[in-house]
């Protein structure tokens, strides 16, 4: 895949860290190895100490950069919707057409995430996987609410929001738009964990993508009475 933001700063909400750890290259390793270990043993089964023995660190080295693994959690995947965006962003330049803008927006934020060999300490298409089975864990927590005051989510939020204006510009008269971008991209990862895991419940399958149901879906429920 062709880098589109190598030459892009992604930039992750500061209070989520204690230390960038984009500053060093121990910060680096940390979110490489991260990955890794996360998509092998799980994020319930993940721990700094694990992690510190992996990147041949102490774990005390590993709280410089973050407060605990949640908040770890929290960073790869703002990375992570941060990296989509600009990425959605970059496939709608230049087209005017606002459903072949809407479909080239589906397609980025449902689709399996492929590795930009430009960034060489994340691993996107690791990343993506963690998003598909982790993701939810960073919502749903009591913390939640002071989090996104916070403003933890914003960039998670921004993502749905792009969608929906592309809705809003395709039909203004539908009545749920937010519903429906946050429904896609949250149901799109349900799926591709429904085709990995439980498959005799969901059409998707090789043939049949996440992706392809979901620019179906959203054709059909935009069509103009």
């Amino acid at each position: 895949m062709h880098s589109i933001v190598s030459n892009i700063s992604i930039k992750v909400n500061e209070k989520i860290y204690v230390k960038d750890p984009e500053t060093s290259a121990l910060g680096k390793k940390i979110l490489q190895e991260s990955i890794f270990l996360i998509d092998e043993i799980g994020f319930d089964a993940f721990t700094f100490k694990k992690l510190g023995e992996k990147i041949g660190s102490n774990e005390s080295s590993i709280y410089r950069y973050f407060e605990n693994k949640h908040k770890l959690l929290v960073y790869l995947c703002s990375w992570y919707w941060s990296w989509i965006e600009y990425r959605m962003v970059f496939n709608m330049i230049n087209i005017d057409d606002p459903y072949e803008r809407l479909k080239r927006a589906i397609t980025v934020v449902t689709e399996r995430s492929e590795e930009d060999l430009s960034i060489p300490h994340i691993n996107e298409a690791v990343l993506n996987k963690i998003i598909i089975s982790e993701f939810t864990k960073t919502l749903h927590t009591k913390e939640i609410d002071d989090e996104n005051r916070e403003g933890f989510f914003l960039i998670y939020k921004s993502v749905i929001n792009h969608i929906v204006q592309l809705i809003i510009e395709i039909n203004p008269d539908y009545p749920y738009p937010k519903s429906l971008a946050s429904s896609v991209i949250e149901g799109a990862l349900h799926q591709y964990f429904l085709q990995d895991h439980l498959k005799t419940i969901t059409n998707c399958n090789e043939n049949i993508s996440p992706t392809d149901f979901y620019l179906n879906l959203i054709t059909l429920t935009l069509q103009k009475q």
